[in-house]
């Protein structure tokens, strides 16, 4: 399969937004294309977030990751949080993930990062399996909590 990954941009929403939405969906989220559409418009509208999109040769969205910029106060260094990463179902098993990681991790070297972190669900043993393969390593000396407002 023959793909390409760039950094998507504001006018790649209608590429990226139905990926967004596939995404949310994969963790039990309802299907909401305009607010998928406005999130993402207002994180490249504020330069909050990093996109990067794989397309198929017609230029179809296959997968995309996004990162979120953080900074370790302890270690007082820059670094990313990859906190989105899909594939379209039928186009996974394809290196598309793989590649997406490869390149948000040279991406975020590249932009002066120390460290990138991410999390996933315990019962996603596949991308378990990829991230470790990766050199991706589970943390076992911290506790993540989570405080939620609604």
């Amino acid at each position: 399969m023959n793909f390409q990954i760039r950094q998507a941009t504001i006018r790649d929403l209608g590429i990226v937004v139905p990926l967004f939405d596939g995404y949310r969906q994969f963790y039990k989220q309802p299907s909401d294309l305009d607010r998928a559409r406005l999130f993402l418009a207002e994180r490249f509208a504020n330069r909050e977030s990093l996109v990067l999109l794989a397309c198929d040769d017609r230029g179809d969205g296959l997968g995309f990751t996004q990162l979120y910029p953080l900074f370790s106060s302890v270690r007082a260094v820059r670094t990313y949080l990859l906190n989105d990463l899909f594939v379209v179902a039928d186009t996974r098993r394809h290196g598309v993930a793989k590649a997406l990681l490869i390149a948000a991790a040279n991406q975020a070297r590249a932009l002066g990062a120390a460290s990138m972190s991410l999390v996933t669900a315990l019962d996603n043993t596949p991308a378990q399996a990829l991230y470790e393969s990766l050199g991706w390593r589970r943390d076992e000396g911290f506790c993540e909590y989570g405080l939620v407002f609604e």
